[in-house]
C-alpha cells in the first residue's frame, strides 16, 4: 500500500516561490509512493488546524512556507498528542531553522531530501502552552519579521528585515525584566531577549552561540542591556551579530526553563510570527519531542 501524506503549504510564501514548483514538488512526494493529500492555506491559523484535525491514517505531515508556516504544523501536532513525523520544503525569506538543520534551500533538492531523509527527535519549545522550534523573542527587531508586509518581504526577501529593522534604532526601548532560569536569576533593564534552539536568526549564522545542538534539551539564551549611548548601542550591535560576547552588556547562558517578568506588557515574537503581549513568559524545553525528517 501506499504511504499517505499530508501537504501543507502556504502559497504566499517567499516571493510565491511554492507556485512554480508546486507539481514539481508533488510528482516527486508521488513517485517516492506517497499519496499526496494537498492542502494550501488561505490565512494564519490553518496550517494549524489543518494537522489538529488530519486524519490518523497520514504517516508523514510535510509543509512548505516559512518558519511560521512550520511552526503552525509543529504547534498543530503537539496539540494533537501525536507525533506523526514532519517533512519540510522551506519556501519563505530567510528558512532559519531548516539552515540549522541542513535542509537544501532549493525547494526541489529539499522536496528530494524530504523523501530519501531520516528521521531526527528534535527540542521543542512550549511559550506559555503555545510551540516554537527555534525562537521566542522581545525587543529590539524582533517584531521586523510579522510587522513586515508580505509583499516587501516577497520583492526584496531578507534585505527588508534589514532595511526595516534599521528604521528602528532611532527608537531603542528597554524593558525591566526579571528572569529566572535554571542556574538562578537576573534582573536588568534590556532591549532584545532571544531563547533559541537555531545556529541563525534572522538570517545571521552562529548568532545564538557556538556548539548548539537541536536536541539537547537546552535552550540558548541572549539577553542585551541597554548601553548608556547610542555609540554604545552601534558597538553592542555589531558584537552581537559577530556573537563577541560583551560581558558588560550581555548575557549568554544555556537553560531548560526559563521565566521572563515585567511590569509592563511586552510583546513577543514566536519563529518570526506575533506571540502576543505578555507580563509573564514561561518558556520550557521538551526534549526531543518533535520528529523531522532531514537530509
Amino acid at each position: 500500500m501506499k504511504k499517505k501524506m499530508l501537504f501543507v503549504y502556504n502559497p504566499k510564501a517567499g516571493k510565491e516561490r511554492i507556485r512554480s514548483n508546486l507539481l514539481d514538488i508533488i510528482d516527486i512526494f508521488s513517485r517516492a509512493d506517497y499519496e499526496v493529500t494537498v492542502y494550501p492555506t488561505q490565512e494564519r491559523g490553518d496550517a494549524e488546524k489543518a494537522v489538529m484535525e488530519r486524519d490518523e491514517k497520514f504517516d508523514i505531515v510535510a509543509c512548505s512556507g516559512g518558519d511560521g508556516t512550520l511552526d503552525e504544523v509543529v504547534n498543530g501536532m503537539w496539540k494533537s498528542g501525536r507525533n506523526t513525523p514532519i517533512g519540510y520544503v522551506p519556501a519563505g525569506s530567510t528558512n532559519d531553522f531548516a539552515v540549522s538543520l541542513g535542509i537544501p534551500s532549493k525547494m526541489h533538492e529539499s522536496a528530494l531530501s524530504l523523501v530519501s531523509g531520516k528521521p531526527f527527535a528534535c527540542d521543542v519549545g512550549i511559550m506559555n502552552e503555545e510551540t516554537f522550534v527555534y525562537i521566542a523573542a522581545f525587543g529590539l527587531f524582533t517584531d521586523v519579521s510579522y510587522l513586515t508586509r508580505q509583499e516587501i518581504k516577497n520583492v526584496i526577501g531578507h534585505m527588508a528585515y534589514i532595511l526595516e529593522g534599521a528604521k528602528r534604532l532611532s527608537e531603542i526601548k528597554s524593558y525591566h525584566v526579571k528572569v529566572t532560569y535554571d542556574e538562578g536569576v537576573i534582573e536588568d533593564d534590556f532591549v532584545v531577549g532571544m531563547v533559541t534552539n537555531s545556529t541563525s536568526v534572522g538570517g545571521f549564522k552562529d548568532i545564538t552561540g557556538k556548539h548548539v545542538k537541536l536536541d539537547d534539551g537546552v535552550f540558548e539564551v541572549t539577553l542585551v542591556k541597554l548601553p548608556d549611548n547610542m555609540v554604545d548601542m552601534s558597538n553592542l550591535l555589531a558584537s552581537f551579530i559577530n556573537r563577541d560576547i560583551d560581558t558588560e552588556h550581555m548575557y549568554c547562558f544555556k537553560t531548560k526553563h526559563v521565566v521572563f517578568e515585567s511590569d509592563e506588557k511586552i510583546a513577543w515574537t514566536r519563529d518570526g510570527e506575533y506571540g502576543g503581549d505578555h507580563n509573564v513568559v514561561d518558556i520550557r524545553n521538551e526534549n526531543k519531542a518533535l520528529t523531522l525528517i532531514i537530509p
